[in-house]
């Protein structure tokens, strides 16, 4: 297997051709090490890479599928976001999982480095992470070199968890898809209760196979998702329309009118497209507005914060939010309202303003690649639905990527 036919396959492709013995484990893993040495030194993307340990566990997977193990992920190369313990240590429960359902952890991607009060960055083994689609830009963070290493097509998966938006900021600026799950569904190291683990990939059928093997959610009526009937997706609906409410800022935040105008954009084709149903309120007056939650997240973090105030707040943006959610409802928005900043950092700008209140509330959410705004950088549009909603989310992506309403990660980058 070839570099480039490595960087275009799905997870799914990779594992089913595994499962079929079409290619093996170790093949795909010289690909994804061959891939991460050619872009590594530009993008940055990973603090360490497993080189060894890589063909160690892609051995014992080939192993595995010869002697008729089943294993929905065999051979997948996954990236793992730093702090997660690699192949010589005691995988956290979501890599462990990943690990039961074949996956190859190749390296430790990158996260933000030491010294700096801003987090929508990375700093990988050779320096800053860049983002795939415009060097000069950030790849957002803290799940930075996920993003990256996902969007060039070093990685098809990547761990990440999300604090206050670390998975959707940079899924978003990435242009790839990222998943936050619903708060306390699975185990992460955070005493605030606050973080969530997550995912990143490119495609619906990735993120369908990924709910299935870690937190075990059956994605029905959204497509083929594990390896051994990969190939078999028919791009066909998700079913009727999903009502669904728009708010280009939530009532508080100073959004970007380009990434405005492109994540609108995508809520019209999926409205047109049949995915969704936009009820009231909506429009750029309009919008599911809830308290400003910057002030809670920041109280409950910091050791002598407000968190009377805190909780109160929290209270009334739960309230708001289970009326709105009720019934399978959902609601869209940018994933943050910015665009990536340079290597000097967002300056005085909130790239969490969208993002955090679903870390206070607990909601799933996932930002989808919505277009690219005039400078060539990536949006992604913010998918919330009621908690334990991690299934209708998955169907949404896959209709919209059905649709054809979702911009490709640039994959073959550098």
């Amino acid at each position: 297997m070839d570099g480039e036919t490595y960087a275009g396959l799905p997870a799914v492709a990779i594992a089913g051709a595994v499962a079929r013995r079409e290619v093996s484990a170790a093949e795909v893993v010289e690909a994804a090490l061959g891939r991460i040495a050619r872009l590594e030194p530009s993008l940055c993307a990973f603090r360490e890479v497993w080189a060894d340990g890589a063909r160690a566990r892609a051995a014992e997977v080939d192993r595995g599928v010869a002697a008729g193990d089943r294993l929905p992920l065999a051979g997948v190369p996954i990236g793992v976001k730093t702090g997660a313990a690699g192949p010589a240590g005691r995988p956290a429960g979501p890599v462990r999982r990943l690990l039961a359902a074949g996956c190859v952890p190749v390296g430790a991607t990158s996260v933000p480095g030491p010294g700096t009060p801003w987090r929508t960055w990375g700093l990988g083994a050779g320096g800053p992470t860049v983002n795939p689609w415009r060097r000069d830009r950030s790849p957002g963070g803290s799940s930075a070199g996920s993003a990256a290493a996902v969007a060039a097509g070093m990685v098809p998966m990547a761990t990440g968890a999300d604090g206050a938006g670390s998975v959707r900021i940079p899924a978003a600026w990435c242009g790839v898809l990222g998943l936050k799950t619903t708060n306390g569904l699975l185990p992460v190291a955070d005493r605030s209760g606050l973080a969530a683990p997550g995912v990143l990939v490119r495609c619906a059928a990735d993120l369908t196979a990924w709910l299935e093997c870690v937190p075990g959610i059956p994605v029905r009526g959204t497509g083929e998702s594990t390896g051994e009937s990969a190939g078999k997706d028919t791009g066909e609906g998700a079913g009727a329309p999903v009502a669904a409410v728009w708010s280009p800022d939530l009532g508080f935040a100073r959004s970007d009118p380009d990434v405005v105008r492109v994540t609108r954009a995508a809520v019209d084709g999926l409205a047109a497209a049949g995915v969704v149903r936009l009820e009231p309120p909506e429009g750029p007056e309009g919008g599911a507005v809830l308290l400003d939650p910057g002030p809670a997240w920041l109280a409950l973090r910091a050791p002598d914060g407000d968190r009377a105030a805190a909780q109160r707040t929290r209270a009334e943006n739960d309230a708001r939010l289970d009326a709105l959610l009720a019934g399978g409802r959902l609601l869209l928005t940018p994933a943050t309202p910015n665009r990536p900043h340079g290597h000097d950092g967002p300056g005085d700008r909130y790239s969490t303003a969208l993002t955090w209140a679903f870390n206070l509330s607990g909601h799933p959410a996932v930002s989808v690649p919505a277009g690219l705004t005039g400078d060539g950088c990536p949006a992604g549009l913010q998918i919330v639905a009621a908690r334990g909603g991690e299934a209708l989310l998955a169907s949404v992506v896959r209709a919209a990527e059905g649709a054809g309403l979702l911009t490709r990660a640039p994959g073959g980058a550098g």
